[in-house]
């Protein structure tokens, strides 16, 4: 091992001492709601895993993952058009913004926020509905071997694209999205009338990549969607979409968001991992995160999940710190330079993570005619240089023991 190689790990651990986030992140309470019959979908009973917390945690986490230390976010969608919020907030929840009214108990912050943007959409697309950036997303510049070849020269060994976030829409050709929105709300019936998350798989293997990809469970403005009744929206919707995207993708990584509103057992994340561990295609490679149900995150699932944080101070348990490039997720045309992370710091930031025994999920927001900015290719292409040369001392390291800071 060359002294550089050393002395950036000596580095990690001098780093996990003084950055390591000791916080088990409480997970927020859930309102309780009427049992729920049994849904009329067929998902596994038998097999290794039964649907019990108890037996899918004791499943052999895959190798491969905690081997890879280093992946891609891909966050893509209608948010893509406006491209904006106030810098150091999130773009890709621009429908929420404008589309929830504030009430005597919304605090300052966000009502702030939701006023600001609710100013922005005016001056710059009158009274126009959110559904209508979906024509806009047009994809046109979309070169999915292009992109594939940028993560791998960058030294990703994994990729996770966002098939459908918050607001719904689906970046494959899900039956249930239309049908339940009752429009096209799907990029390969409306905008750019591709199967992107198709595309972005087939060419990230071929870079011998593994692919995965996050789903948002919950939906702000489903038709379906109703916190007192909330079982047509996961007979009719959630399950069987989520069912859809795992059997035509095979994703090697699911990334599960948007759970908040119900505990594990209302969303039948334990039915639904059963499934995925008995019987679909990839139930032996497969790597899922935490975020199951308003009570699961650093409890229950796989990998435990950070986000824009220090991560978790030790390997006791496979975690992932997920961020971006700047403060947004979404392409934000309102951040600037002094918004994004120097290559620098993003290898910094890698090192820390690693050495602690975490793996770095790095996000990338392409424009909506499906470019990835310029400043993303030049801070990805930096860690694909200093990983060409120190990629021994990163992937499938483990750590040597505790972090302790230097006196």
């Amino acid at each position: 091992m060359t002294f550089k190689r050393l002395s950036l790990l000596l580095l990690g651990t001098a780093l996990a001492a003084c950055s390591a986030d000791t916080s088990t992140e409480p997970a927020k309470p859930a309102p309780k709601i009427a049992e729920q019959p049994a849904l009329d979908v067929q998902l596994a009973s038998t097999g290794d895993y039964a649907a019990d917390w108890s037996q899918l945690d004791a499943r052999e986490f895959p190798a491969w993952w905690t081997d890879a230390k280093f992946g891609i976010f891909i966050h893509w969608g209608p948010y893509s058009v406006p491209a904006y919020t106030t810098p150091g907030e999130y773009s890709e929840w621009y429908w929420e913004r404008i589309g929830t009214p504030n009430t005597p108990d919304t605090d300052p912050k966000t009502a702030k926020l939701r006023d600001d943007m609710v100013a922005f959409h005016r001056e710059h697309y009158g009274d126009a509905p959110y559904f209508d950036f979906a024509e806009d997303f047009t994809a046109d510049f979309f070169d999915a071997e292009q992109w594939a070849d940028i993560f791998s020269d960058a030294g990703a060994k994994y990729v996770v694209m966002v098939s459908k976030h918050h607001d719904g829409f689906a970046l494959w050709p899900s039956e249930e999205a239309s049908r339940t929105w009752g429009r096209p709300w799907n990029s390969v019936e409306i905008g750019p009338k591709r199967d992107l998350v198709g595309e972005l798989a087939e060419a990230t293997r071929d870079e011998d990549l593994k692919f995965g990809l996050y789903y948002s469970i919950y939906e702000w403005f489903n038709p379906l969607y109703k916190k007192d009744d909330i079982e047509p929206f996961l007979r009719d919707h959630y399950v069987p979409q989520f069912k859809d995207m795992v059997n035509r993708y095979d994703p090697e990584v699911i990334f599960m968001d948007g759970e908040w509103d119900f505990n594990s057992d209302v969303w039948k994340s334990e039915e639904l991992l059963s499934w995925v561990y008995n019987t679909s295609d990839v139930a032996d490679s497969v790597v899922v995160n935490d975020r199951w149900g308003a009570e699961s995150r650093h409890v229950h699932g796989g990998y435990y999940t950070t986000e824009y944080g220090a991560g978790l101070p030790n390997s006791d348990h496979p975690w992932e710190e997920n961020r971006g490039l700047g403060f947004s997720f979404g392409f934000n045309r309102a951040e600037n330079l002094e918004h994004y992370q120097t290559g620098q710091q993003l290898v910094l930031t890698l090192i820390d993570t690693v050495s602690r025994g975490g793996n770095l999920l790095l996000n990338v927001g392409p424009t909506a005619d499906g470019r990835i900015p310029v400043i993303m290719q030049d801070r990805l292409a930096y860690m694909g240089d200093w990983l060409e040369v120190n990629g021994e001392a990163i992937y499938g390291t483990t750590t040597y023991g505790p972090g302790h800071q230097w006196s």
